[in-house]
């Protein structure tokens, strides 16, 4: 079976977020607001696509430094 690969400019990675974990504290958002935007009451709302390369770095520091553990990197595929 032929494997697709992915442009470069993306990782086979998208973040995605526990809504029962998350307290809604915005860290994420304040360190990948490339990728993360609060609702009114101050929830992520992520991207569903998947992380491009450029954004990695931000991206596991963001999930690195969410304090309710809500947030990750999930492998596509």
């Amino acid at each position: 079976m032929a494997q697709t690969r992915m442009p470069h400019s993306l990782t086979a990675e998208t973040l995605r977020v526990n809504p029962i974990n998350c307290t809604g504290h915005g860290v994420c958002a304040e360190l990948l607001p490339e990728l993360i935007t609060l609702d009114e009451w101050g929830y992520p709302i992520i991207d569903p696509h998947p992380v491009p390369v450029a954004l990695e770095r931000d991206a596991r520091r963001a999930v690195a430094a969410c304090p309710a553990l809500a947030l990750k990197l999930m492998r596509s595929g």
